[in-house]
């Protein structure tokens, strides 16, 4: 389980650089000579592409950079990795973010890879869902399971975020991940979840291929991957270095943060869409890793959309602020896009648009 004093970094089968742990406990990471040269910024604000040694903040990832915290497992998949650490003998507070990383191995989210690599995941075609649901559900009811589950469940679970149990699996030759319910969520999650994203793509919000397996297992295709491909993904709380856990950003500094690495006006317009819907089904669970960015043929884009619900976010309240406020108004969206440089006539056609779709919808 030790991944020894650092673990290499890897992008397409490049070697990017090392990551090493210093001794007060905090992530050290230096480009290789080679990306440098040939390279890009893995994480623009964070991890410039220039030589030297970068050190990690000690917060809010502790001791880890953005960019390589977006790669491991939180919530569910914390939970999975746990268990499955004592499963196999492992006390899980005696395991570095190394250890975790080379875990993680080639089989986390986005592009980057880890070595040495001790990844054992699976993509099966198609599990038992059913059992596995149960299998979950178990787990999140007691503090000490680890029956037989638990390892088909970590096994193919990668390292997902959110809170709600899922897997990764093939279907049709693509890589899909499929949730199950949590157990705060209501039988029909599922099929909830998937209406939704079938209105947000009605609503012109750009969303990966969705649907329902075995009529009640929402599933949504990988957009980080594409064919044979891996496509470097990273999170706005990994790009900003953002507490996601807590209201830590407003929407405007999405929006900054969108035209500065895309610099392209098609992608602020996807963000202003999703930023609308959300508002309108009040989808107060956006918080800052709930929004990422996409690095392909050599420039960053919005990336899909992905966990469109209603929710009721923290105390109530939408956790990213729309116009720095925590009970937003119609108003403060189309005031955030005014102040992004963006056409006030437009934003409100467009806010017009959405609000009508969803309120002719018939959930």
């Amino acid at each position: 389980m030790n991944a020894g004093s650092s673990v290499e970094v890897y992008w397409h089968n490049q070697l990017v650089g090392k990551i090493a742990l210093t001794e007060s406990g905090v992530c050290a990471f230096e480009y290789s000579p080679s990306f440098l040269q040939n390279g890009f910024s893995i994480s623009p604000f964070e991890l410039p592409l220039k030589s030297g040694v970068f050190l990690a903040k000690p917060h809010p990832f502790n001791g880890n950079f953005g960019v390589f915290d977006d790669c491991l497992p939180d919530g569910w998949g914390m939970i999975i990795l746990e268990r499955y650490l004592q499963k196999k003998g492992v006390k899980p507070r005696t395991v570095s973010v190394l250890d975790k990383l080379s875990l993680v191995g080639t089989s986390g989210r986005g592009a980057l890879e880890f070595r040495p690599d001790q990844s054992i995941f699976e993509r099966n075609t198609i599990p038992d869902f059913d059992t596995l649901a149960n299998e979950a559900q178990q787990i999140l009811s007691s503090a000490t399971y680890t029956g037989m589950g638990v390892e088909q469940l970590y096994m193919q679970g990668g390292s997902p975020g959110g809170a709600r149990p899922k897997v990764f699996i093939i279907a049709d030759n693509q890589e899909w991940l499929v949730k199950f319910r949590a157990t705060y969520d209501a039988e029909d999650i599922g099929k909830t979840e998937y209406h939704y994203s079938l209105l947000a793509q009605k609503c012109g919000i750009e969303m990966p291929p969705t649907q329902l397996f075995e009529a009640k297992y929402f599933g949504v295709q990988r957009f980080d991957r594409r064919a044979t491909e891996k496509i470097h993904i990273a999170s706005v709380a990994g790009l900003l270095n953002a507490d996601y856990r807590m209201p830590c950003i407003d929407y405007f500094a999405i929006f900054q943060l969108c035209s500065l690495l895309t610099r392209n006006a098609q992608e602020m317009w996807k963000l202003y869409r999703l930023m609308v819907f959300n508002f309108i089904i009040a989808n107060k669970d956006d918080h800052a890793k709930n929004f990422a960015f996409m690095y392909q043929n050599n420039e960053w884009k919005l990336a899909p959309a992905y966990d469109l619900l209603p929710s009721k976010g923290m105390n109530g309240y939408h956790t990213t602020t729309i116009n720095d406020k925590i009970e937003p108004t119609r108003n403060d969206v189309i005031e955030v896009a005014s102040k992004a440089g963006m056409d006030k006539s437009q934003a409100e056609q467009i806010f017009e648009s959405i609000q009508t779709i969803i309120a002719n919808d018939s959930l």
